[in-house]
C-alpha cells in the first residue's frame, strides 16, 4: 500500500504482547549501552533474534535513547545543604550533562528545581535515572516535564 500514512499510538506497556515489550527493551538496552550487540540483548531478555528483527522497525519505547536529546525534569528538594549537589553528582555519574538549572526560592523548607539535561550519552535508561534520583536523601519528588 504505497503512500499509506503511518499512524502512531501511545499504548500502556501492560497491554502489549511480551514480544513487543521485549523488542522495545532490547532497543533501549542497545541504545544506552546495557547490551553490546543484538545477540547480547536478546539473550539477556530470553527472546528470539527473529522476534527482535520482526518488530524492531515498528516499536519504540516512550523514552527512546536514540530520539531524546534534551530531557527536562522537575525535582522537589528539601532545603538542606548539599541536596542539589548530590542530585548533580548523580546526574554526572550517569553521563548525562546539565544544560540548565532553575531553582526557585525555598518555601516551607522545600524548593522546586528544574533541570534540562542532555541524555545522549547517558549510561542508563531514563526510568533508571529517575529512580536513582528519587532514592537520594533530600529528594522528595522527581518527574519528567518535557523532552525534545
Amino acid at each position: 500500500m504505497a503512500g499509506k500514512k503511518e499512524e502512531f499510538y501511545l499504548v500502556r506497556e501492560d497491554i502489549l504482547p511480551e514480544s513487543i515489550r521485549k523488542t522495545a527493551m532490547a532497543k533501549e538496552m542497545l541504545a544506552c549501552g546495557e547490551a553490546d550487540s543484538i545477540q547480547d540483548a536478546v539473550d539477556k531478555l530470553e527472546m528470539a533474534r527473529s522476534t527482535y528483527y520482526k518488530y524492531k522497525d515498528g516499536v519504540f519505547s516512550f523514552f527512546n535513547a536514540d530520539n531524546v536529546n534534551i530531557l527536562n525534569i522537575s525535582l522537589l528538594l528539601k532545603h538542606i545543604s548539599g541536596v542539589l549537589s548530590g542530585v548533580l553528582n548523580c546526574v554526572a555519574s550517569l553521563n548525562a550533562s546539565v544544560l540548565t538549572i532553575n531553582q526557585n526560592l525555598p518555601i516551607h523548607g522545600v524548593a522546586y528545581v528544574t533541570l534540562s539535561l542532555s541524555v545522549d550519552e547517558m549510561v542508563v535508561s531514563v526510568d533508571d535515572m529517575l529512580e536513582r534520583l528519587k532514592q537520594l536523601d533530600g529528594v522528595i519528588n522527581v518527574e519528567v516535564v518535557g523532552k525534545s
